[in-house]
């Protein structure tokens, strides 16, 4: 800015960098859009993988759209809102990441052209805000009821989530297990509404073995060993006492020295330390327990002394362990040993240490309290696992969203097809500009299935020809069967999601697109990592 005598003033520190107008927004736009693209192969079952590599060498192959944007070195501020969405798909549902991504990718896109046309952006932002809530209405007049006792409609929910993801030649088992466990979980607040809190479903994974080895487990299960060899490996009708207090000996907080002018004096301070612990090891077995768990380190005596008593130990139990541990055995976790008492303790019928591929792993089965629920993953490397591991955590979160809504629609982009057929027609009654944001709005819908015809190599216009016209004939759930390149019914072919998972992305998406729309100014402070021409900072992930 310059002032009456022409003298510049300067109100940003030395190195700031501004852009305003249609410059910040088109830069906005093309880093938004150049992360959704980035993430837009993976998509669908026939959707490709990505390999990350991080700075340590640490290689991920994945196609999950959280995990890729979550790897991913992105510096741009509009790029990252672009992640934020998926991140929020992941936390409120756990699939349709990739999903929110791209349609958020798309109504920019869009709403470019619309810029370009002289379009204001709070024209557009009305019209995609106008779109978006008929676009739920239409969504959930198409939604099927499903309950947490329809366990075929739930499998077919876990089979769809799997999908695509490395697993399919075991889909059935593993659909199976999913809906076993989340169903074991489930229980029914206050209010009568049914609640699936999945955080009480653990999984454990290890390389080794088929993917056909993975089973559910009664109970928890922790990755560690007994600390002794001499302890009992196998332990009925088990007392269970949880310790977060170390059982070693007591350190004082102030620094301390201690001078031993004898033999004596050593030997003295040897055997009082001994009987420090010794009455610790005292306190535990008088308190009745035959199996501890210590969120803390465990003293080698005091291992010598627990195995003596008979007593099962593991240590460096990790807090959420701990916290599953209390819930199946009703067992209170304890601060300090003083404060030992049998009230205390939980109980369970079994604790056993079993060995699986070269390592063991502690059983805690038949308990009496909260249920909790262990799916233990097998595969043939270590990469599959994880692959695995990712594919069982969507499966489990759709198949809990989809019991706590009660409402499921079908996949294979009928629903994106319905919502973009009717939204054409809805703003052929509006007037104004909004107008031209709502049908812009319809056809963003259509990337969805484009892209899943897309990535199975078939024609995206004569899929998405055809799949219009089945709607039109009043085929509601007429989408794309990318494993025959035809347009079928995708009920009758399984293929089934929660609700929420088009209700979240279509949300988010819209609410993350009218922000980048409004700004129209972008101060980048000198302290900050200069942004590079064409707004497309931090892409320069491992992949691009």
């Amino acid at each position: 800015m310059s002032g009456q005598t022409g003298q510049p003033i300067f109100i940003l520190s030395e190195g700031s960098r501004r852009t305003r107008g249609s410059d910040a927004q088109n830069n906005n736009i093309m880093a938004a859009k150049a992360v959704a693209e980035a993430v837009r192969t993976t998509l669908g079952p026939k959707g490709m993988d990505k390999m990350l590599v991080d700075s340590m060498g640490d290689v991920i192959i994945t196609n999950d759209g959280a995990a890729i944007l979550r790897e991913m070195d992105i510096e741009h501020p509009a790029a990252k809102m672009i992640v934020e969405i998926s991140k929020t798909q992941d936390a409120e549902v756990g699939d349709g990441t990739t999903t929110a991504a791209v349609l958020a990718g798309e109504l920019l896109a869009n709403a470019e052209s619309l810029l370009d046309e002289g379009i204001h952006p709070t024209i557009i932002s009305a019209g995609y805000r106008m779109a978006a809530e008929k676009a739920q209405e239409i969504v959930k007049s198409i939604a099927i009821d499903v309950s947490v006792d329809d366990v075929e409609t739930l499998t077919k929910i876990a089979a769809t989530a799997v999908t695509g993801k490395g697993a399919e030649s075991h889909k059935d088992k593993l659909s199976d297990l999913t809906v076993q466990a989340v169903r074991s979980i489930v229980k029914k607040d206050a209010s009568g509404k049914m609640v699936a809190d999945t955080d009480k479903i653990k999984i454990e994974k290890r390389s080794g073995g088929s993917i056909g080895d993975s089973e559910l487990i009664d109970g928890v299960i922790i990755d560690k060993e007994r600390v002794h060899p001499n302890m009992p490996s196998r332990i009925e009708n088990a007392k269970v006492l949880l310790l977060s207090a170390a059982i070693e000996y007591k350190k004082t907080e102030a620094k301390s020295e201690i001078k031993i002018t004898s033999p004596d004096q050593m030997l003295g301070f040897i055997e009082q330390e001994e009987a420090m612990l010794k009455e610790m090891i005292k306190k535990v077995i008088d308190s009745g327990a035959n199996v501890v768990f210590s969120q803390k380190g465990i003293d080698d005596l005091a291992q010598y002394y627990l195995a003596k008593a008979g007593i099962l130990a593991a240590r460096r139990i990790k807090k959420s362990d701990m916290d599953r541990l209390s819930e199946a055995t009703n067992a209170k976790v304890i601060m300090t040993i003083d404060e030992i008492t049998k009230a205390d303790l939980g109980t369970c019928g079994l604790v056993e240490e079993r060995e699986t591929s070269g390592s063991k792993m502690i059983y805690v089965t038949k308990c009496p309290g909260t249920k909790s629920v262990s799916i233990f993953l097998r595969g043939g490397t270590e990469h599959v696992v994880d692959a695995l591991d990712r594919a069982m955590e969507d499966a489990i979160r759709v198949v809990g969203v989809a019991i706590e809504d009660q409402k499921v629609v079908v996949g294979g982009g009928s629903p994106e097809i319905e919502i973009s057929l009717r939204l054409q027609e809805f703003a052929s009654t509006l007037s104004g500009r909004e107008q031209l944001a709502v049908s812009k709005f319809a056809e963003s819908m259509e990337i969805i299935p484009q892209t899943l015809a897309e990535n199975a190599g078939l024609d995206p216009i004569n899929m998405l020809a055809e799949m219009k016209s089945a709607h039109e004939k009043g085929n509601k759930n007429a989408g794309l069967n990318v494993y025959k390149g035809k347009v079928e019914d995708m009920y009758k072919n399984n293929v089934l999601e929660p609700l929420r998972i088009k209700t979240q992305a279509i949300n988010a998406a819209t609410e993350a697109t009218i922000m980048i729309l409004r700004i129209d100014d972008v101060i980048a402070s000198s302290r900050a990592a200069p942004m590079p021409p064409g707004g497309m900072g931090g892409m320069g992930g491992p992949m691009m």
